[in-house]
């Protein structure tokens, strides 16, 4: 049967089944699901009981971070706020938005509440995960409102680069739309690219410090777009969380100022466990996987089938954890994460075979 690339849905749930399911998991020893850098410790904080609306002293740190002027930032508590705010404040219910597949079940869940009609272009994992650029075209019409996607992408840690960023933007342009690119494993890329918000107004891009700079608990997310409609997210904001933490805010502050010294030996560790993935999938017949490259997650393919049943002999026998591909909408394939420590991953990716072994 044909696949049309269309799902129709109407006004979902205001809720995220995936992000539930992640949160409610026991932990475990070698928790190969988490998919940012080992947790970095801020310590210097200055308590002030005050808000402190738009704080510039933020706004200028993320921009001159990424080359925008301060009136396209746009402040907001980690990179799923951020992209709920995005969509919130560029469609309304009925209008095409069109997402990758695999993609990022939150984002889609977001879009669902707000009432979107949803397409789906294709990511194959025999092209390495690459947009689909003739289907998006071809899926493209004049109700589209937002073409969402992820670079790095979720799950599978593929970069799109400069010459596909372009294409995607004129496919918007034809039909009126904008181009939302979530951007938060980004400076994982080899070597890191800059921001697809440089390239033209038509670019909303999110971002955060909580995966390449382990700093999940600051939740400081943010969004890129130009000045008129970052004032629109501004005043949506309001009606969502007035301000954000000003504590927060203080240590992101610091976090901005020192971000070489939190990144110290990232990009090592990150080449040295992408070399030992690499080197482990290579030694199987049942898994496949492209080769990492960037990134912080890979996204491999089991011949099994559902790994669900992975999943939990994972987790009921050698006290590890992947993501299962149902979140992603590919059974068959599963997330692990290579932020972590290169032990804990080794260790973890000779359990994972073991379990591969006893299910056949």
């Amino acid at each position: 049967m044909e696949e049309t690339g269309i799902v129709t849905v109407g006004r979902g749930a205001m809720e995220s089944d995936y992000m539930h399911w992640f949160k409610v998991q026991k932990p475990v020893r070698f928790n190969l699901a988490a998919s940012d850098a080992l947790h970095f410790r801020l310590d210097q904080l200055e308590l002030d009981g005050a808000s402190h609306p738009r704080y510039a002293l933020l706004r200028r740190a993320i921009a001159s971070r990424y080359g925008v002027g301060a009136e396209n930032v746009v402040m907001a508590n980690g990179t799923s706020m951020a992209n709920f705010l995005a969509m919130a404040t560029l469609i309304a219910p009925g209008d095409e938005v069109i997402f990758e597949r695999p993609g990022y079940e939150p984002m889609l869940s977001a879009a669902r509440f707000l009432g979107a009609e949803i397409k789906q272009v294709q990511r194959n994992a025999d092209d390495e995960f690459k947009i689909d650029l003739e289907r998006l075209a071809e899926l493209a019409t004049p109700n589209t409102r937002l073409i969402a996607i992820t670079n790095l992408h979720n799950p599978s840690g593929a970069l799109t680069e400069e010459s596909d960023l372009r294409a995607i933007a004129e496919i918007a342009h034809r039909c009126g739309a904008r181009v939302l690119v979530d951007e938060v494993y980004l400076d994982s890329a080899v070597p890191p690219r800059p921001t697809s918000a440089l390239l033209g107004p038509q670019f909303v891009v999110t971002s955060s410090l909580t995966k390449v700079y382990g700093l999940s608990g600051l939740r400081c997310g943010w969004i890129l777009a130009e000045p008129d409609l970052a004032e629109r997210m501004w005043r949506l904001n309001d009606l969502f969380g007035v301000n954000q933490p000003h504590q927060s805010e203080m240590l992101s502050c610091v976090a901005f100022d020192h971000l070489d010294e939190i990144a110290a030996g990232h990009a090592e560790r990150l080449a040295a466990n992408r070399a030992l993935f690499n080197q482990w999938v290579a030694s199987l017949d049942d898994i496949i996987c492209m080769p990492a490259e960037h990134g912080i997650t890979v996204f491999p393919h089991w011949a099994g089938g559902n790994t669900d049943r992975l999943h939990d002999l994972l987790r009921s026998k050698y006290d590890t954890a992947i993501v299962p591909g149902r979140w992603f909408e590919m059974p068959d394939h599963f997330r692990i994460g290579l932020g972590g420590d290169t032990d804990v991953l080794k260790q973890g990716l000779e359990r994972v075979g073991s379990a591969l072994d006893e299910l056949q």
